[in-house]
């Protein structure tokens, strides 16, 4: 298979972009799910933050936008400029790009003062790829700047998935639609391998998609610049690459899994080499500043049964391409190693329903009980109104989840939280239907917004 299909020129968008020096520029730009909240965050919000890890394609996004912009990871003149004068940065055009805020810290007040000295909305785009050491002061930007998680790119934005089946239209109680999505197991392992980072894509014939062979040599490198710059840069501790790399590794082993930090730590230290739980919570917390892990956190909904929830979350890197990676792992391993492979689909699927989630203003947890039941995702959209679903590689095993989903659907006391919007199975590949129990079957390469 080729790493990325021929997307029908519908997917790309030329229109001007921002250059560091605030001159316009020509560009493909391929659309994001969260093009059409950042529109909205600016015409309400006087300014709006951009996160995400590195390379998910923030600053992309955010030339969309603007209107003129400072790159403060790329000019050095830029950076001097925030030490003696930070609001000299701020005069431009608006909405004015101030991309990788971060490096600059201390630029963050003074876009919150010219917010409110400002008339109107929609001023300033920052974008992040990392949670400074000293974080007091974001959190006085509130009701001042918005915020909005751009992640790697999900199978619809990919060109992937046909997006036929919505998950804004099944919370509004829609039933599945019958559809047909097929996809190779190997492409699939591809997809799970290679990840969604928007820079392999290419953006013109003079930029041509990387291969799979490349991406994923890409995507190593990536994390090898975790391991020994990112994780100590972003909380300023002198970290062991070595060490790092061997808790990433452990986070690759037990992705979509509710391990522990002592099974972690214990796992990353392997038989002669001991990781306290203190020095792993601090990889975990570097890794979150980072945004590289997102984990997913439990559901708590009110029950009819007296079984007791779990409250641990499950282990997620934001994309799934990172855990291969950091286990210098390849399509070869996940086709001869079908359990972590199906961890890793599920992962994938966790991030590509939090893309759409995050879009319908709702929230994806899981479930897990002291009896062994346990449900993969759960979308909740607010008081009353919830999906969820199982996720499996396999088509073979809808009946196991289907049965999961409605045993889960009998415990929850719908009186107080309602009857659920959805139960699906979301699978690799094959037919979209709804089943006589009510469960619908979703095909991943038919899921979207």
């Amino acid at each position: 298979m080729t790493r990325y299909p021929d997307i029908p020129s519908r997917h790309f968008v030329r229109e001007p972009a921002v250059t560091a020096r605030g001159r316009p520029e020509s560009r493909e730009y391929r659309p994001r799910v969260a093009d059409t909240e950042l529109k909205r965050r600016l015409g309400r919000s006087g300014a709006v933050l951009i996160e995400g890890p590195r390379a998910c394609g923030k600053t992309a996004t955010a030339r969309r936008v603007a209107a003129s912009a400072v790159m403060l990871d790329a000019d050095r003149s830029a950076r001097r400029a925030a030490g003696v004068d930070p609001a000299f940065l701020l005069e431009g055009e608006t909405p004015r790009l101030i991309d990788e805020w971060q490096v600059a810290p201390e630029i963050w007040n003074h876009v919150r003062h010219a917010v409110d000295d400002r008339r109107g909305r929609g001023h300033f785009v920052l974008t992040g790829s990392a949670v400074p050491p000293d974080d007091i002061t974001r959190h006085t930007g509130a009701g001042r700047i918005g915020r909005l998680r751009l992640r790697p790119m999900s199978l619809l934005e990919l060109g992937w998935s046909t997006g036929q089946v919505s998950l804004k239209r099944l919370l509004a109680g829609e039933p599945v639609q019958s559809t047909l999505a097929e996809s190779t197991i190997p492409q699939l392992a591809e997809l799970v391998c290679t990840g969604g980072w928007p820079g392999h894509l290419g953006s013109s014939k003079d930029d041509p998609p990387l291969s799979a062979a490349d991406a994923m040599a890409e995507i190593r490198d990536y994390v090898g610049e975790i391991c020994r710059a990112d994780i100590g840069r972003v909380d300023g501790s002198g970290r062991d690459p070595a060490r790092v790399g061997r808790f990433l590794q452990s986070l690759g082993r037990n992705v979509a899994t509710c391990a522990s930090m002592a099974t972690l730590a214990r796992d990353a230290g392997g038989p002669d080499r001991h990781l306290d739980k203190y020095t792993a919570s601090s990889y975990m917390t570097a890794l979150e500043r980072l945004m590289i892990v997102e984990d997913q956190p439990p559901w708590a909904p009110h029950l009819r049964s007296r079984s007791r929830l779990r409250a641990s979350p499950k282990r997620h890197f934001v994309d799934p391409s990172l855990a291969v990676a950091a286990l210098s792992a390849s399509t070869d391993h996940l086709l001869h190693d079908f359990e972590w492979f199906g961890l890793l689909f599920e992962s994938m699927v966790i991030r590509d329903l939090r893309v759409y989630a995050q879009a319908a203003g709702a929230t994806v947890h899981h479930y897990r009980d002291n009896t062994g039941l346990e449900v993969d995702a759960v979308v909740d959209a607010g008081p009353g109104r919830w999906a969820a679903f199982e996720i499996k590689l396999g088509a073979s095993r809808v009946d196991d989840g289907a049965m999961a989903l409605l045993k889960f659907a009998d415990r929850v006391d719908v009186e107080r939280c309602g009857e659920p919007a959805a139960l699906g199975v979301i699978v690799g590949s094959g037919y979209g239907y709804g089943r006589p129990d009510g469960v619908g079957v979703i095909p991943v390469g038919a899921l979207g917004l």
